[in-house]
């Protein structure tokens, strides 16, 4: 093939536009649980800016509803940022998927292609190419830029109108919690194959917390843990 007939490029403002607009439908199901998510963080003494601002540097919603049980469990800091890092696990095998893509690149776009990567706007790239349209970096930056925007948002929005409310508990709130977590767990069935992973991850959390004199907590990890390799082994077969 000649070197003057090469498949057009993108331009990367377009790209990046193109995927912002794409994930609008996701970014607002995003919003739902984000909200949620901050009327049990304020109900667990956070306030707006501090929600927001947890959300800005962790972005990970199901990490995060995790960590923000187990503070409510008084599970202490340390176990809910190991519960929020276990469970983010998936995270590693998302972003490994991405060589391609930041290869060769600065620094900081590895770092912030890295930080923006979460099951919607990876998923929403792949769904893109296999229609045979151009989705790369930027339209995973894209994407995770409308996410991260609508989460940090929605989340404070929800800590600032807990203010206005009583109690959760005794209103009955505290069910959004469980209802959010519900939400993002099914968010992350990708189909039959997503099972084997699952059941693993399942049977070595129960087994832990129904036979092991430890807290919950470490069930989940090593549920997750033993999930995320399960899985990443099957990758390699």
């Amino acid at each position: 093939m000649s070197d003057d007939i090469r498949k057009p490029i993108v331009p990367v403002p377009e790209e990046f536009r193109r995927s912002f607009r794409d994930i609008t439908p996701l970014s607002l199901g995003v919003a739902v649980y984000g909200l949620a998510f901050g009327l049990l963080a304020a109900s667990q003494g956070m306030s707006a800016l501090a929600t927001g601002s947890m959300g800005a540097l962790v972005f990970a919603g199901s990490a995060q509803i995790i960590a923000m049980e187990r503070l409510a469990a008084d599970a202490g800091p340390l176990l809910a940022v190991i519960a929020g890092l276990a469970l983010n696990l998936r995270i590693l095998l998302m972003t490994a998927s991405l060589r391609g893509e930041l290869s060769g690149r600065p620094l900081w776009q590895i770092l912030l292609g890295a930080h923006l990567t979460s099951d919607e706007n990876w998923v929403l790239m792949h769904a893109t190419r296999n229609k045979g349209k151009d989705a790369g970096y930027w339209y995973l930056v894209g994407g995770g830029t409308s996410l991260i925007m609508v989460w940090i948002v929605s989340t404070a929005l929800g800590a600032a109108f807990a203010r206005s409310l009583p109690d959760l508990s005794e209103s009955g709130m505290d069910f959004a919690f469980t209802a959010a977590f519900i939400l993002l767990l099914t968010s992350l069935w990708k189909g039959r194959q997503s099972l084997p992973p699952w059941i693993v991850s399942a049977v070595i959390a129960a087994s832990c917390a129904w036979l092991l004199p430890l807290d919950p907590s470490w069930g989940l990890i090593a549920g997750a843990v033993a999930g995320a390799g399960f899985a990443g082994m099957q990758r390699h077969e």
